[in-house]
């Protein structure tokens, strides 16, 4: 978005929730920088200037607001010229990848030079990468003092600090006090150790099609590892060889999920709450993409009638790539079958001290690549063929932890995959769509797409209509769930219709 003085403090002035997330307001009296839904008095417009992100609000020499809590703001997707490599970038970000290794690496990974990946975050947020990830290690303390009760030196921690002092002196910096003192009198002293129970909120933009979201989910949730309700997701996890588990919640009127983690090393919680977000697709600007994708006639019309629709992801790229391979030319419900078996017989038992008895249902974590690796995946009931394709994938992302990194463009990753045993175009293309969070990934050679868009003259080729999805990037991949979910066969907002050629 063009941050135009006039429409911004239009925005500010009338408390748009439309537009939160897309730009922060500092005001030079002050020295604070606000969301545009800030409770407090509007200042006069000669004092206000708008930026881009927080992190350009806190290059500039401005302090986080206390009122609106920039640090709960919705983190939307940049899709500007350039973004998808500073979505990446981001991404990477907020996974920690500058919490200890040096910006030279991530540009790297980006695919892209440290001067160029400097100028491109200066163009666009208004701050250097150094600056974005020192303000999410701000942002994210703040939101663990607010919410959770984690003992102090856990929080810097969690939050990235390498220690207790630096800690404290940003935040001190910060905020003009101390973390303690930010904490409003909670009685924090009294905690001994990590609560078995970490609450988070997990901030989006309206609307959000939960309904859709979760029906799509729970018709391929994994038995022992998955578990979803009208209201929830829950599932195990694996991170540095310790299990644990997650549980989202859709709270009906909230502008966020509530996310409840249990895990035993608080280090690992900034990637959980990153992994969460890209899953339920809460970067998604949905009024941005449903704007551009209603220009179509045809699409406007499912888009109107499934408002708030987002791309489901996924918690890890090796198990939907897994997934992706069980569903080839099955349906929806037999590779969900299959996954079950593949789980039982090769999953490791969940090892997590006081898990409650109302998630018993949750037993296993997803197999490791190298115990796929080495298994005879076809005895559960498929062809060989597939099961020596999970062998294959197994065996590469054991040897190359980085093979599924979504860090490369949609075309190299594409081709990536594609190179890889049983991997055609259509599960490439489905992998990068889920996986690796590609917004412009297109599966064109889908029957469901094909039977779901019909011209007047008849059925579309899958050449011809890779030509009328050319005006829907770079929202390809969200073109594709509407299309999906506007088959006949398809329950309202549940798109069904992939069942016919998942794989």
């Amino acid at each position: 978005m063009k941050l135009e003085h006039e429409i911004c403090y239009r925005a500010l002035q009338a408390r748009d929730a439309r537009f939160d997330g897309q730009f922060f307001t500092a005001v030079r009296t002050t020295g604070i920088y606000c969301r545009p839904i800030c409770p407090a008095p509007t200042p006069r417009p000669e004092n206000c200037f708008f930026l881009p992100s927080a992190a350009a609000a806190q290059e500039a020499g401005f302090r986080p607001c206390l009122r609106c809590r920039p640090e709960v703001s919705p983190k939307l997707t940049q899709s500007f010229e350039g973004g998808a490599v500073v979505s990446r970038a981001l991404r990477l970000i907020g996974e920690g990848a500058l919490d200890e290794n040096s910006l030279e690496e991530l540009a790297g990974r980006v695919g892209v030079t440290e001067r160029h990946l400097r100028r491109l975050f200066l163009q666009h947020l208004g701050a250097s990468p150094s600056t974005v990830a020192q303000t999410r290690r701000i942002l994210f303390a703040k939101q663990l003092l607010d919410e959770t009760t984690l003992p102090v030196t856990e929080v810097g921690l969690a939050a990235g600090f390498n220690s207790l002092r630096r800690f404290n002196e940003v935040i001190l910096k910060t905020y003009q006090r101390s973390p303690r003192e930010l904490r409003r009198g909670r009685d924090f002293e009294t905690v001994g150790k990590q609560p078995a129970l970490t609450s988070l909120k997990l901030p989006y933009s309206q609307p959000f099609n939960w309904p859709a979201m979760a029906a799509f989910l729970k018709g391929r949730a994994t038995a022992g590892v998955e578990e979803v309700g009208d209201t929830f997701y829950r599932r195990t996890i694996r991170l540095d060889g310790q299990h644990g588990l997650v549980e989202v919640r859709y709270l009906p009127g909230q502008p966020y999920l509530l996310a409840n983690i249990r895990f035993p090393k608080v280090t690992a919680l900034g990637q959980i709450v990153e992994r969460l977000r890209r899953m339920f697709d809460l970067g998604a600007n949905s009024l941005e993409i449903e704007a551009h994708l209603s220009r179509d006639p045809y699409l406007g019309r499912i888009v109107a009638a499934l408002p708030g629709l987002r791309v489901p992801g996924a918690w890890d790229r090796f198990e939907l790539a897994v997934r992706a391979i069980l569903g080839q030319q099955v349906s929806v419900t037999a590779a969900t079958t299959l996954a079950g078996r593949l789980v039982e017989k090769y999953g490791e038992p969940l090892a997590l001290d006081g898990v409650p008895e109302a998630l018993g249902g949750l037993r296993f974590v997803f197999p490791a690549p190298a115990v796929l690796a080495e298994a005879d995946i076809s005895s559960l009931g498929m062809p060989r063929s597939r099961g020596n394709a999970i062998s294959a994938l197994a065996a590469a992302v054991a040897e190359n932890p980085q093979l599924l990194d979504e860090a490369g463009s949609l075309e190299e990753s594409v081709k990536k995959l594609s190179g890889l045993p049983g991997i055609g175009p259509w599960t490439a293309q489905y992998i990068a769509m889920r996986a690796l969070r590609e917004p412009d990934a297109f599966p064109g050679a889908d029957l469901g797409l094909l039977k779901a868009i019909r011209p007047e003259n008849g059925k579309l080729t899958p050449a011809q209509l890779e030509k009328r999805a050319e005006s829907w990037r770079p929202w390809r991949a969200y073109a594709a769930l509407y299309l999906w979910s506007g088959l006949p066969a398809a329950s309202p907002g549940i798109p069904d219709a992939i069942k016919e050629m998942e794989g």
